[in-house]
């Protein structure tokens, strides 16, 4: 049985900072290819924001660019997302994810096949007050 579940989210004012926990269960993420992260807001669609692959190699989109880090730990079977400087236009539901096959970045998030092929996690709220 494969699952992702986040945690680390909450509430803070503009300028704050929160970090995103994702925990792996039944698959070892040093084989996986790719992870990252997605977003949806209240009547928007979703986005994917940051992701990590197994070679190291990180993809951010332009909006968090500067702001986010996304990291692994392999010996926790883990996905992290830190985040900093953050902006109301950051309110969303964060959520972890990892492609079924060997895709990455813009080339994963863009894509609807390999979006249909991917394993989501149920979310954690994130909020940024004014």
């Amino acid at each position: 049985q494969v699952g992702l579940v986040e945690s680390g989210g909450g509430s803070v004012q503009d300028g704050g900072s929160l970090r995103l926990s994702c925990a792996a269960s039944g698959f070892p993420t040093s084989e996986t290819h790719c992870m990252g992260w997605f977003r949806q807001a209240p009547g928007k669609e979703r986005e994917g924001i940051a992701s990590i692959q197994r070679d190291g190699n990180i993809t951010y989109v332009d909006s968090v660019k500067d702001r986010f880090t996304i990291s692994k730990d392999n010996a926790k079977n883990a996905l992290y997302l830190e985040m900093n400087f953050l902006k109301p236009e950051d309110t969303a539901t964060y959520i972890c994810a990892a492609p079924q096959f060997p895709v990455c970045g813009e080339s994963w998030w863009t894509n609807e096949r390999w979006l249909q092929l991917t394993t989501w996690g149920l979310g954690t709220q994130v909020t940024v007050s004014s």
